[in-house]
């Protein structure tokens, strides 16, 4: 029974990667569509975002009252609905509208099972199962493709990708039995109330891991964006070429947490993030350095493998710092500062690129890396005091 609650679980993170990508692929074939502009997308994806931060803030009132595996299956549901709401949509502000459960969805779920896991599994299935998201991440492209190269359209798209969720949502509810007995065991044995912001944010560590959280999605999401424009812009690489390898970035980060699932039988969690932390430095400098074209794409793939135990490791952590009864706490105000950390820093850098240079990517990413790794360590810090 662990074990098929385990392979729900993984099922699970599949689902969460596949609807990440599809705005951004099936855009260029909707807003001409819609009639809007091209840059409307921000504003979709923007209401998305709110969603999630609302949604991930809450987190830990609606876990303590229905439990991991029923905010799971909930969520999961609203998220098929609202892909659902899109694939009938024909105008932009229908589309804001499904948006709002779209956002709201992916929020809790993300919260309520990276605790679940946290409490639950050894580090290893957290690398494994966020692997799993690069890998929804991936599919969910490939299907909106098919249903565009096959003239279905991108409404299609959406439904093939809704349909996939609502599978999945009977599977969750079909599953709610194996979810109890860990339930009982764990967060029931937690403080009997969810805490409020103002008690979360005065435990010792919250505001160093909310911050860690922050610069580790800014810098991801930072790179995943500008790093092609970088290539092509400032280092001289074909456009087509940039393009091509602007995947390799996500290459690095799906390799390195299938790794990483191994390597953490040996470190630790603060180590697994050091070794990542090093690992991104070194690729920031492989991009800074003017030592061609070869050494900047191989900066990239260091940048994705640098990245890939960082997330998973510190929330994997989470308990262990601040005690399985705030954990799920916590880990919802992490995934609202990662989910701002998303919307604000990549923007800005556009800003700043404009107004000076995109040369200043890997000054900008290499701020951010400092930033995250002197807040990790006072984490550390704080909670080697508190044990």
């Amino acid at each position: 029974m662990v074990h098929l609650l385990l392979a729900v679980i993984y099922l699970s993170f599949i689902s969460l990667g596949l609807p990440d990508s599809l705005l951004g692929s099936a855009w260029p074939s909707m807003y001409g569509e819609l009639g809007v502009p091209v840059s409307y997308a921000g504003a979709v994806s923007m209401i998305i975002a709110v969603g999630t931060v609302v949604s991930s803030l809450q987190s830990d009132r609606l876990t303590r009252k229905l439990g991991a595996g029923r905010v799971t299956a909930i969520s999961v549901a609203m998220t098929a609905a609202a892909l659902f709401g899109f694939s009938v949509s024909h105008s932009f502000w229908l589309l804001c509208l499904w948006a709002v459960p779209y956002g709201l969805g992916a929020g809790s779920v993300d919260a309520a099972l990276n605790n679940y896991v946290a409490l639950h599994y050894a580090s290893r299935h957290m690398s494994w199962l966020h692997c799993m998201w690069g890998l929804g991440a991936t599919i969910g492209p490939y299907v909106m493709g098919i249903a565009l190269t096959g003239g279905a359209g991108w409404n299609m798209g959406y439904r093939y990708i809704s349909l996939l969720q609502i599978g999945l949502t009977v599977i969750l509810f079909l599953s709610l039995p194996l979810w109890r007995p860990r339930e009982s065991a764990g967060e029931e044995d937690g403080a009997a109330e969810a805490l409020t912001l103002r008690k979360i944010f005065a435990i010792p560590g919250a505001k160093s891991v909310m911050v860690t959280f922050f610069c580790y999605c800014a810098l991801e999401q930072t790179s995943i964006l500008w790093a092609s424009s970088y290539l092509a812009l400032y280092k001289g690489v074909p456009a087509e070429t940039a393009a091509k390898y602007g995947s390799l970035f996500f290459i690095g980060i799906t390799v390195g947490r299938a790794l990483s699932g191994f390597i953490t039988m040996k470190l630790s969690d603060g180590q697994m993030v050091r070794l990542g932390q090093g690992i991104t430095a070194v690729g920031i400098a492989a991009l800074l350095l003017p030592l061609g074209e070869t050494v900047s794409l191989a900066g990239l793939v260091l940048i994705g493998l640098g990245c890939a135990p960082i997330y998973p490791c510190v929330i994997h952590s989470t308990p262990e710092h601040f005690g399985a009864d705030k954990s799920q706490a916590v880990i919802g105000v992490q995934m609202a500062s990662a989910y701002i950390g998303t919307s604000l820093m990549p923007p800005l850098f556009g800003l700043i690129a404009t107004h000076t240079s995109i040369a200043l990517l890997p000054v900008y990413l290499a701020a951010i890396l400092i930033v995250m790794v002197l807040t990790h360590e006072s984490l550390l810090r704080i909670s080697k005091k508190a044990a």
